[in-house]
């Protein structure tokens, strides 16, 4: 470039920065749905790091050498809660207790749930005064925090409590050559307390996507107007995003299906339909035989019209239990489990359930 055009370009590209040369945040997550909505936010910037498998359960993980890796590298580690990976909070302090931390389920403002109790639910997302759930304020300018306490007034299954029914088998541990080791964790899993499927809320994702421009900010504070306008837009699509899916389920209030476990309580609550049950206690447990028995009368007698399956678990014992009933089978999956990781994964596992649902309508 000669002299005199090099002083004509300067200015020219000095007033139009588009990104501040910095480096790049080194960011690491734990599941898909994050991943998404992280990458909104930093955009052009970069990528975040999944440091648990697509596909992998979440409740229980071994980290492979390099996925520990990335929180031993990472400036931020951004992760929904300890109630989603209990074993999480060890490899944080150790690997990453310099870093920025985040746990989603703290940010101010968003709305929490409890897990639903027994294997059936009350039927529509009433509860025991009759009011129904459905959120008409989009924005959830409040926090339901724990308060949200869904004592139904229904039968509960005692005998989920015998621990030696939940011996589970995991198979979400891999080494560096992707071989999977089969782990048997004694500990319990049966879910109580704090509901942490709370990204299935477009509201709380929403939320979300400010705090992790706020990180990301005091982290590059030169692109933290960049980072702020990432999420800026990305809450305006999710707006836009909540209204379709709105309309597309308008039809589907009345719509009675069963759930694997209870993960979809936010989706129900934001879009107005409800489970009338879950096969499993959590996500890698056993559903005993009385917890199945109820659940095949509930199907029988109440005109349940769908069994979801997970794409994570053999849906073959789905098959078994239910594919004697008139319930149309589907699969149902709260993390996007086959889904392309970008950021465009979260609008799209939102809009996977809806097709499921709608499929259920109409079946």
């Amino acid at each position: 470039m000669n002299n005199r055009l090099a002083r004509l370009s300067w200015p020219l590209l000095a007033a139009f920065p588009l990104v501040a040369a910095a480096d790049v945040p080194r960011v690491a997550v734990d599941i898909p749905p994050v991943y998404s909505l992280v990458a909104k936010v930093m955009g052009e910037r970069g990528d975040p790091e999944l440091f648990i498998q697509p596909g992998a359960s979440p409740h229980g993980y071994s980290l492979r050498p390099s996925e520990a890796q990335s929180l031993n590298d990472a400036d931020l580690v951004i992760w929904v809660s300890d109630a989603l990976t209990p074993w999480l909070s060890g490899p944080i302090e150790n690997l990453a207790g310099d870093a920025h931390h985040l746990e989603l389920m703290d940010v101010p403002g968003i709305t929490t749930l409890e897990y639903r109790e027994g294997a059936t639910f009350a039927l529509n997302g009433a509860d025991e005064h009759g009011h129904a759930h459905g959120n008409d304020d989009h924005d959830h300018d409040h926090n339901h925090g724990h308060d949200h306490d869904h004592d139904h007034d229904h039968d509960h299954d005692h005998d989920e409590h015998d621990h030696s029914d939940h011996e589970h088998h995991h198979q979400d541990s891999h080494d560096e050559s992707g071989h999977d080791h089969d782990h048997h964790h004694g500990h319990d899993h049966s879910h109580t307390g704090m509901n942490p499927h709370a990204w299935l809320d477009p509201a709380n994702a929403r939320r979300w996507l400010d705090a992790i421009a706020e990180q990301l900010g005091e982290i590059d504070p030169d692109n933290a107007a960049y980072y702020r306008d990432n999420a800026a837009q990305g809450k305006e699509a999710l707006t836009s995003l909540q209204g379709n899916i709105q309309d597309r389920l308008a039809n589907s209030v009345d719509t009675r299906f069963v759930v694997f476990h209870d993960a979809y309580q936010y989706f129900e609550e934001a879009f107005n339909v409800h489970a009338a049950g879950a096969i499993s206690i959590g996500d890698a447990s056993s559903p005993s035989p009385a917890r199945i028995e109820k659940l095949q009368t509930l199907v029988n007698d109440e005109g349940i019209q769908c069994v979801f399956s997970e794409p994570q678990f053999n849906p073959q014992m789905v098959n078994n239990v239910f594919g004697d009933t008139s319930a149309y089978i589907g699969v149902m999956d709260p993390l996007g489990v086959g889904l392309t990781l970008n950021a465009g994964l979260f609008d799209a596992l939102l809009g996977q359930l809806a097709d499921e649902i709608t499929r259920c309508t109409d079946a």
